[in-house]
């Protein structure tokens, strides 16, 4: 099979959209569906063509890769130097840093250059037969495309061309981090099809991570938002992968122990392009005295929370949630999220001013907020500020499975919370349970029950809690669910898709749950019930290969109905 062999450019992904040959706009490509606007940053771009030559279809996306050349970039440094500022550390940084500028201005004097290497959507372009036909066609509309590229036979010519190139990597103009092997013909690429956002006919070949050798100096612990403790080695500063470096992950405690890493060790830094630097290996022991030898500490570092790590985890966490500083922005964003507590206007931007203004610690505190402090924050007016405040007050009337959602509870879903609540019918009684006990409600294992009764056994956790019971937040309780009950959909678990004309999603949700059944997103062995709304998907393609049960609206009411009218 004929292969076409591109480089894999070290830059900024964008989509250029071209209207009877007129370029009229651009975005980064983004997650793949959704990116930044940067059409007026892009004019600047000198490579890049405002108009494209003979014969320009009627619509043409153009997709392609910003990077700053070799040369452009030193000059950059140079001016930057010169003038008594901040320098970049790469080309692909300062690329990225110019495409996103606000005035185009800033962008102009980055000197970015464009490279195209496919299209997107088109009207009136006839696509031609092969991969290396289209790079002809688009240099024959203007388009700048790579000359380092080669169409080859099999496995061996793939080979040859990415030993060729790497070779030859530090000589080309600008930055690469691979290659990128693509079927060439067009018809085999479009059978082939694609796996979520990435062509199953294109696959990239990355170069080797670059490595240097320094002096591991300590071993210190971070505490990631989500409460995980990851040991970090502070480094004697070394140059590798395009930047320097002072510190490097060693992931988690199992690694170190692996790898044999100690303080005062020579070890080897691996970096490739923008993954966090990491500790490959030790190269030479240091001293190794006897206190010496790292140990994860069994309080968190940030608050003194109790130290957990669960059966088949690999990383150790901080157990204060509600507490810690290190999760506190996103406990709070979390708490406040549509289906815990439902804040409307709490969001991200909001939540990291409140934190790093000092006014908020814990949830607590957001229910002793007033509109003139939000007021004074930025853009913040007094209209939204006071909606902030009616939502946070509005939120005060819960139900038990959502606070218990809302806590954030390792390993403890929307669904997860409802049973809980169900099966205890009240939070003093959940908070007292031990692990035994939490195992006899619905779905929960022993995993989730440790991380539960792990959560509540923290007492900063608690005092928190006992803070929300104060400032006003209530649930109504009732009598323990002992039994699930029973029909058609009690322990089945269910799937919906596509869209329903009599509820909402949420709503079938609801009633699927309150008939004893669990609803899960994706399809698999385990389920036991599609219930198929309008334009259902890949989700019905995949239950109907697997034989599972498909309902339709009618059959899923009909079903409902049956429960609830005995």
């Amino acid at each position: 099979m004929a292969y076409a062999c591109e480089l894999k450019f070290d830059g900024l992904a964008v989509s250029l959209a071209y209207e009877d040959g007129r370029f009229v706009r651009g975005a980064t490509r983004g997650d793949g569906a959704t990116g930044e606007d940067v059409t007026a940053n892009l004019r600047t771009i000198r490579s890049l063509p405002l108009r494209l030559e003979g014969g320009a279809p009627g619509y043409l996306e153009v997709r392609g890769e910003v990077v700053m050349l070799r040369r452009d970039f030193e000059a950059l440094n140079r001016r930057q130097a010169d003038a008594g500022e901040k320098t970049f550390v790469n080309p692909r940084n300062a690329a990225a840093g110019g495409l996103r500028q606000l005035d185009p201005k800033h962008t102009a004097k980055r000197r970015l250059s464009f490279f195209a290497y496919g299209i997107g959507a088109h009207e009136g372009f006839a696509v031609p037969a092969t991969q290396e036909a289209l790079m002809a066609r688009l240099v024959a509309l203007g388009l700048p495309v790579s000359r380092e590229r080669r169409t080859v036979e099999g496995e061996a010519g793939l080979l040859a061309f990415h030993r060729d190139v790497a070779a030859r990597r530090e000589a080309l103009p600008f930055d690469i981090d691979g290659v990128v092997y693509k079927v060439d013909r067009v018809a085999d690429q479009e059978a082939l099809g694609f796996v979520a956002r990435a062509p199953r006919w294109a696959v990239a070949h990355k170069f080797p991570a670059q490595e240097a050798t320094t002096e591991l100096l300590a071993i210190d612990i971070q505490v990631g938002r989500t409460g995980a403790m990851t040991p970090v080695a502070r480094l004697s500063p070394v140059f590798v992968g395009g930047t320097t470096v002072s510190s490097a992950t060693l992931h988690n405690e199992d690694e170190v122990r692996r790898k044999d890493v100690w303080p005062g060790d020579t070890v080897v830094v691996r970096r490739a392009g923008d993954v966090i630097p990491e500790v490959a290996r030790v190269a030479k022991p240091g001293p190794r005295g006897k206190g010496d030898r790292f140990e994860m500490p069994a309080q968190c570092p940030e608050c003194g929370s109790a130290v957990a790590r669960l059966e088949g985890e690999s990383a150790a966490r901080c157990t204060g949630g509600l507490f810690c500083p290190a999760q506190r922005k996103a406990s709070l964003l979390h708490f406040a999220s549509r289906r815990a507590m439902d804040i409307e206007g709490l969001g991200d931007r909001l939540v990291e001013q409140l934190v790093d203004a000092g006014l908020v610690k814990t949830p607590a505190d957001l229910y002793r907020l007033d509109a003139a402090q939000l007021a004074g924050l930025e853009r913040m007016a007094e209209k939204s500020a006071a909606n902030v405040i009616a939502a946070v007050a509005k939120s005060k009337d819960a139900t038990l499975g959502r606070f218990v959602y809302a806590l954030g509870i390792r390993h403890v879903g929307e669904v997860t919370a409802k049973d809980l609540a169900r099966h205890f019918g009240g939070l003093d009684a959940l908070m007292a349970a031990d692990a035994a006990a939490l195992q006899e409600a619905r779905d929960v294992g022993p995993v989730v029950a440790e991380s539960v009764a792990g959560f509540f056994a923290e007492p900063h956790n608690r005092e928190v809690i006992g803070e929300l019971r104060a400032v006003g937040v209530h649930w109504i309780e009732g009598e323990p669910e002992r039994a699930a009950p029973a029909g058609a959909f009690a322990g089945k678990i269910v799937v919906v898709t596509g869209t329903l004309a009599t509820m909402t999603r949420e709503e079938a949700k609801a009633r699927i749950e309150a008939a004893g059944g669990k609803v899960t997103g994706s399809v698999s062995k385990k389920t036991d019930f599609l219930v198929a709304g309008e334009e259902a998907g890949s989700k019905l393609e995949r239950a109907r290969a697997l034989g599972i049960g498909v309902l339709d609206e009618a059959q899923f009411r009909a079903m409902l109905e049956g429960l609830e009218n005995p």
